[in-house]
Parts: C-alpha cells; structure tokens; sequence
C-alpha cells in the first residue's frame, strides 16, 4: 500500500466550521492531524490551505497518497475525519475528492499560494495543471490547480479561488516520494 504501487494521487479535502471565533483552535487541531495523517502508510504529504475568497470553502488539505486502497487501512480508519470538530463543520463546504493526474503534489511555500478551480472539463485557457476525479465525493469532474508567487498572482475569474499556506507541508518520513 505504500510507494510500491504505480498509481499515485492527490487527495483534497475541503471544509468550513460554522462558528469563525474558533478558528484558531481549529488551526491548531488542524496542524496536529496532519502531522498524523503523514504517518499513514501510503499518504506522502499533507499540508492545508486557507482562502477568504467568497463562494469557495475556506479550508482545503492536499495530500499526496499512493493510491484508494490507503483509504481502506486500518490505521488510516483509526485517525481519519474531523474528530471534535464534526458538529462545527459547514456541510455547505465539505467535500473530499480524489484525483488522478499528478504523482506528487505540488510544494507551495509560504512565498507562493495555491490557485483551484473546478470544472466540468480542463479548461485550456487556464494555465492549470489539470486532475480529473477518481473518487470519493466526486463534487467537481477536474481541478485544476497551479502554484503561483504570492506577490504576482494573476487576474483569475471569480470562480477561481486562491488558498495561501495554512500549514507546513507535512511528509511522511518512511514513504520513497516526498
């Protein structure tokens, strides 16, 4: 289940909490969690992502994982989902999405933020690395991310949302991909 496979993904998991005064309490969970979910066998990376634009969830974690099956792991079962923080989440803004297109995923530095948008097909003139779902939730047909520079982000449509590094890129020490 670990580096092995051939197939690699990037798992994104969006949300938002109801009450914004505990934010900074659910940062420091958020951070916490992370830190575990880079110890799952299969799971390469994990880092979080924030963004204030309106109509996108404020919250979203990429991680890079092996394949679907790093789903099914016992340990993965055992320290997944949102804990204390489920009667908070914003069921308008949860979604978890898998994707086929990438091998790693992209290492945004605090220099640089994250640009996301979905679509129903890749979108050509969007200069975004295209990923198409594989599985989970399956809110959107693509995503197409791209790192930028955080004092040169161009002009983007409205339905284009910029999410700023919320975390450190958490990688799990005993996986061959970083």
């Amino acid at each position: 289940m670990g580096a092995g496979k051939a197939q690699r993904m990037i798992f994104n998991s969006q949300s938002a909490i109801t009450d914004p005064t505990r934010e900074p309490a659910w940062a420091e969970w958020y951070e916490e969690h992370l830190r575990i979910m880079a110890t799952v066998p299969g799971v390469f990376s994990a880092q979080r992502f924030l963004t204030t634009h309106v109509g996108h969830p404020r919250s979203l974690a990429m991680y890079g994982v092996a394949n679907a099956d790093v789903f099914k792991g016992e340990y993965y079962l055992s320290v997944r989902g949102m804990g204390e923080w489920l009667p908070l989440i914003d069921r308008r803004w949860y979604r978890r999405n898998l994707f086929d297109g990438l091998a790693v995923a992209p290492i945004v530095n605090n220099d640089q933020v994250l640009l996301v948008a979905d679509r129903s097909a890749p979108n050509a003139a969007l200069n975004m690395t295209w990923l198409a779902v594989a599985g989970i939730d399956r809110s959107t047909s693509y995503r197409g991310i791209a790192v930028v520079s955080r004092h040169n982000v161009p002009t983007v449509p409205d339905d284009v949302a910029v999410y700023a590094p919320a975390s450190r890129r958490h990688v799990n020490e005993k996986e061959k991909i970083q």
